[in-house]
């Protein structure tokens, strides 16, 4: 069956949610406002679908690219890991396959670039697209380093391409919702946002094994250091390295803390103070990102932000099973008149009338994108800004970064978030930035 007999209208769907999800306390205004909002365009005729080119086969690659399916055509495949590159290949059929992105970046018919990979080369593959001409959907987090965000930034304002980050809760209406209702004032002033992140992997010593045939190490660790194949840092917990990414804190950080910034109206901006520590020791030669954790963020305007991690209730870290008032991983939101409680397929409130009662036709509303990957195609043919931008993308990395970097060094650090540079000790901007092996360096893609 094709991806287009496999797609539900926008309204049919929302029609079918509104009743189907009336215990997940949507309210009915705001559910009206969804019906009545066009979905993205679907292309009519092959010469409107762009070629896509898939770059990183895991299964978030992969489940992304078929998603894409919907609005162009899948021309290139590539990964390191041929076993992957297979899937991919017979996944999507037509495809040419590739080891070297590079290869795939000289291609006049690509015209946009999914990346999939690692976190430690989400930099480097969406500068190189962004210069060759491609527009570029990127999985979150945006970056490895604080440093490769702010290089992003440089390269999509210089290139003018078009570059979606992969926060889909940007595109979720409850998570919208939410945020509309604290920049309006519904909770009062607005004093302190809770983060509850899952909890890490605690796990090891691990060995070295023989690299799996068909995987090509080498080219999988690109502009981080050279080192013997350990299995565990492969593929699905990548993400417990800090070598690599940054645990739960830059995994799951990414969406939950770019909602907090959202909701306070900061999402190019940060905090001024940050404060961190791990609540669990390191296992010698396990796995280095903390898996237990708390920061606490301070901005300028006096609201603290805390996020910390707790255990998951499920094996994805989403909330399950919660009687109302009981809060799980997500975003709370806190001030003089109530609080606000925001998670996948769950928003909450200490008074049901902070929600059920509409925002006046004067409120402040927010970029509305209701289809994450079609907001992307969207403005791939308007050129317009998409809802997760590049430089929001770049924010909400850098504030996982600074609370990787404050749990690591567990003191407090003196941050300005205009200029993007640690202040009151000019040696902690080192910690922006990490060596990169050659020749993967910035001036290499």
């Amino acid at each position: 069956m094709t991806p287009q007999k496999l797609h539900v209208s926008r309204r049919r769907f929302l029609k079918s949610s509104v009743v189907a999800g009336a215990g997940l306390a949507l309210p009915g205004w705001y559910a009206g406002e969804l019906a009545a909002q066009e979905a993205p365009a679907i292309p009519r005729s092959a010469n409107d679908k762009p070629g896509i080119a898939l770059i990183g086969c895991g299964g978030m690659g992969r489940g992304n690219g078929n998603n894409a399916l919907r609005f162009g055509e899948m021309r290139a495949v590539c990964d390191v890991d041929q076993g992957r590159l297979a899937a991919a290949k017979e996944q999507f059929a037509g495809a040419e396959a590739y080891t070297d992105f590079r290869k795939v970046l000289e291609r006049d018919d690509v015209e946009v670039v999914i990346c999939g990979t690692q976190d430690h080369w989400h930099a480097l593959v969406s500068m190189g697209a962004m210069r060759a001409g491609k527009d570029v959907y990127c999985e979150k987090p945006l970056t490895l380093t604080i440093e490769e965000g702010q290089r992003m930034v440089e390269s999509q304002r210089a290139t003018k391409r078009v570059l979606q980050t992969g926060s889909q809760q940007r595109s979720d209406s409850r998570f919208r919702l939410a945020c509309e209702l604290v920049r309006n004032g519904r909770v009062g002033r607005l004093s302190r946002v809770a983060v509850r992140l899952p909890a890490g992997r605690h796990g090891g010593p691990f060995v070295e094994t023989p690299v799996p045939e068909g995987l090509d190490w080498d080219l999988w660790l690109g502009p981080r250091e050279r080192v013997p194949y350990v299995k565990e840092k492969c593929h699905g917990t990548f993400r417990y390295w800090y070598d690599y990414s940054g645990g739960t804190m830059t995994d799951w950080g990414a969406h939950h803390n770019d909602i907090a910034l959202w909701g306070m109206g900061l999402e190019r901006s940060g905090p001024v103070r940050i404060e961190g520590r791990p609540r669990a020791e390191m296992i010698p030669g396990g796995y280095t990102a903390a898996s237990e954790y708390e920061v606490r963020y301070t901005y300028a305007n006096g609201v603290t932000h805390s996020c910390e991690s707790v255990a998951s209730d499920g094996p994805d870290g989403r909330s399950r099973g919660r009687e109302p008032g009981e809060r799980g991983h997500g975003v709370t939101f806190e001030g003089s008149d109530g609080w606000i409680f925001v998670t996948r397929g769950q928003i909450e409130a200490s008074d049901p009338d902070l929600l059920e009662t509409p925002l006046p036709a004067s409120a402040e509303r927010l970029y509305v994108s209701n289809d994450h990957m079609g907001n992307f195609f969207e403005c791939v043919r308007s050129r317009k800004a998409p809802v997760c931008d590049v430089e929001i993308g770049h924010r909400s990395a850098t504030i996982c970064h600074l609370g990787v970097i404050a749990i690591r060094l567990g003191r407090e650090l003196q941050w300005d978030p205009e200029r993007e540079v640690f202040t009151g000790d000019s040696g902690l901007n080192a910690w922006k930035s990490r060596e990169m092996r050659k020749p993967w360096t910035y001036d290499a893609v």
